[in-house]
């Protein structure tokens, strides 16, 4: 009998061997990169559905132009610069850029360039610091506001990309902000269409700073 077992024993050790283990499935595909749009009310979609509003169809243009990314709006209603600055380190942690649409509501308060200026190279700091990639928007005060003050207001953003050295969408609001059927009837915001455009002007920066 206990031949026997020592016979079995060699024979089951052998077909044991001879079982391979199952292959392990593949990782799953990492996630495309995220776009967190920082703004005011434009971003966060006012008086729009989510899928109108400007980080969905800015998703929609990068989808367009076979760009893998995922865009996140980040945007609360009546910010303004310090406002950005004040949550700036919450913008999600596995964001790879960040686009800052900011500075419209401090036009509308008319405040000192200077304040803006400093306000938007801090948020551009803290994003930096974490090794996010910054596309700067810019915005283009109109000239009844004042000559002086229209001129200082709208250069800030073209002089701080390039103090920064950080993507520069210039002036993605002209066209758009005036003109009655891109705009809702508030005359402040714009509307699907509006966004649209706001979208298509931006979606080439933000293409460039994710393969950057």
């Amino acid at each position: 009998m206990a031949g026997l077992v020592a016979l079995a024993l060699p024979g089951g050790a052998f077909a044991a061997s001879r079982k391979k283990a199952a292959p392990k499935p593949p990782p799953p595909p990492p996630p495309p990169p995220l776009v967190t749009v920082l703004g005011d009310s434009i971003t966060a979609g006012l008086g729009l559905k989510s899928d109108m509003a400007m980080p969905a169809r800015l998703q929609a243009a990068l989808d367009r132009m076979s760009i893998k990314s995922r865009v996140q709006g980040f945007g609360v209603l009546g910010d303004t610069s310090a406002n950005g600055l004040a949550r700036v380190d919450r913008v999600p942690l596995e964001t790879s850029v960040c686009v800052i649409a900011l500075g419209g509501n401090d036009l509308l308060l008319g405040l000192d360039p200077s304040m803006t200026k400093a306000n938007l190279r801090a948020i551009i700091q803290h994003l930096k610091n974490r090794n996010v990639r910054v596309v700067l928007a810019g915005v283009k005060a109109p000239a009844l506001l004042g000559v002086a003050y229209a001129r200082r207001f709208s250069q800030l953003y073209p002089d701080l990309a390039r103090e920064q050295g950080v993507f520069y969408a210039p002036d993605f609001f002209t066209g758009v902000i005036g003109v009655s059927r891109y705009m809702q009837r508030d005359g402040i915001h714009p509307n699907a269409e509006g966004a649209r455009i706001i979208a298509d002007r931006l979606a080439p920066v933000v293409a460039q700073a994710l393969k950057a």
